[in-house]
């Protein structure tokens, strides 16, 4: 198996983080990455796949939004170029913008049909072909020095030659943001283990019934990462599931059919997913990107600052 292929969902509008999600697509909201520059959210995402071993990516976007992209990385790479003239950092930022439009291409899901609708967007562009499947409002923090989440996750699918979903131990209060799975340990491999139930978005009480993994510690649970290694099967899959009409085809039911049917691997990531949609999630995702790069003194010098000015402003009140 070689994974070539990535797919970013972000055709959804963002309504969680409206007005601004209004004015600006949510992907294009600037962080400063792990290498202390400042870039667009999706710019971040698709570096995440480059630097993994991905050569091409497909953003299902929103009708007309790619369009959008290709003009606003359009001026910001030209915009390095006059402005910074013979800046090195100015010049490799534009040569990793040449990089992901040259590389890049963009399918809209005509309306938004639900998260598996988005996925099946990309068939055409995945051909057959084993893919990595990101979300597009998702930042990702490794714990390996130079290893990225997404390279850690292709590893294990390329050794075993099937699907793989990345998940994290998440404690029971959380487990309702996120699709939940349970199976059996893969033995003589840390961390893996053979999916054999999916439930998105469980209640706690569904959960202890029936999504508890051994050995895992009390109280917490299997939870997806926000990506995954998926056989071109998951297309088929889905086809089913669009073909009975409705408004919302998610991608879970798919991936529970595609456990039933073939090899499909859940592994322990080492590292962390901040979900960008949250009211707090930009800020929780900068401070996790800037405490983990080039920008991490600068980072925690700032969060300490703060935290003096919110105690002594508390003081001044008592």
């Amino acid at each position: 198996m070689k994974i070539r292929k990535a797919v970013i969902t972000a055709a959804a509008r963002g309504e969680r983080l409206y007005p601004v999600a209004d004015t600006i697509q949510k992907a294009m909201l600037p962080v400063i990455d792990t290498d202390g520059l400042h870039k667009p959210v999706i710019q971040a995402i698709a570096e995440e796949a480059f630097l993994s071993g991905i050569d091409e990516i497909c953003v299902v976007c929103a009708p007309g939004d790619g369009e959008r992209y290709i003009s606003a990385f359009t001026s910001l790479r030209d915009n390095l170029v006059k402005s910074f003239k013979n800046v090195d950092w100015a010049r490799q930022e534009a040569e990793k913008i040449d990089h992901l439009i040259s590389r890049t291409q963009f399918v809209e899901q005509p309306e938004p049909l639900g998260y598996g609708h988005a996925v099946h967007c990309a068939k055409d562009f995945v051909n057959n072909e084993p893919f990595l499947l990101l979300l597009g409002d998702y930042l990702y923090v490794s714990n390996l020095i130079g290893k990225r989440c997404a390279a850690q996750l292709i590893e294990l699918a390329v050794e075993e030659n099937c699907s793989v979903s990345a998940v994290n131990p998440t404690i029971e209060h959380q487990i309702g943001r996120y699709g939940t799975v349970t199976g059996k340990h893969v033995p003589n491999k840390s961390g893996v283990y053979q999916i054999e139930k999916l439930i998105e978005k469980p209640s706690l009480s569904v959960a202890e019934l029936e999504l508890q993994t051994p050995g895992l510690r009390v109280g917490y649970y299997l939870c997806f990462f926000g990506m995954h290694v998926l056989t071109p099967t998951v297309f088929s899959l889905l086809e089913k599931h669009i073909a009975q009409g409705g408004s919302n085809t998610p991608l879970t039911p798919s991936l529970q059919e595609l456990a039933e049917s073939e090899t499909y691997l859940a592994l322990e990531v080492k590292g962390n997913r901040y979900d960008l949609s949250g009211r707090t999630g930009l800020l929780r995702a900068q401070m996790a990107l800037g405490l983990a790069g080039e920008a991490h003194d600068e980072t925690l010098t700032s969060m300490v600052e703060l935290l003096a000015e919110a105690n002594a402003r508390k003081a001044q009140l008592v």
